[in-house]
């Protein structure tokens, strides 16, 4: 009987444990200046380059505490923008991917050369059961460096088509 109720209790202190945060990072290259590839991540920037991207601005702007809402499939992301530093080329997001997960994005821009190199790190958490798969999906090293690759694709095309402008 008490080996019986240890095992019960092992079992029950592993299912309780909160799920520990997951993070990878990734970067890219762009051909060019920081100034000119910051402003495509904000909220109303991303528009230019990825499809489908429609945010709800929900307050604010790009400002730190700003707020927006996006779909992305089925799911209802909201983020809040948590550190805004367009002199410094930086930008955080926290998002909760309603019924999956929830974390944070945190995007750098550095010149490199006569461009820019990006370094983008996700850090999520799963909070329900489908979370630890899409977790484990979007974090996984060859799929993470698809997106980044995706990211370089569809941002240097938006760049040749002249969007956004404007300096941070």
């Amino acid at each position: 009987m008490q080996r019986l109720f240890m095992l019960a209790a092992l079992a029950w202190s592993t299912a309780a444990m909160p799920a520990t945060p997951a993070s990878r990072t990734g970067s890219f290259r762009l051909d060019a200046a920081p100034a000119r590839v910051f402003p495509f991540f904000t909220a109303e920037g991303e528009r230019a380059w990825a499809p489908g991207w429609e945010p709800e601005m929900l307050s604010g702007d790009v400002e730190r505490g700003s707020v927006f809402r996006t779909r992305n499939h089925d799911k209802v992301v909201t983020w809040i923008v948590t550190d805004y530093e367009p002199a410094a080329w930086r930008v955080s997001y926290a998002r909760l991917v309603e019924g999956s997960n929830m974390g944070l994005v945190d995007v750098s821009c550095a010149p490199d050369g006569r461009g820019t190199r990006v370094t983008v790190r996700y850090t999520l958490t799963p909070i329900a059961a489908d979370g630890d798969a899409a977790v484990a999906h979007l974090l996984d090293a060859a799929r993470y460096a698809d997106f980044m690759q995706e990211w370089q694709t569809a941002i240097t095309a938006a760049l040749a088509h002249d969007a956004p402008r404007g300096e941070p």
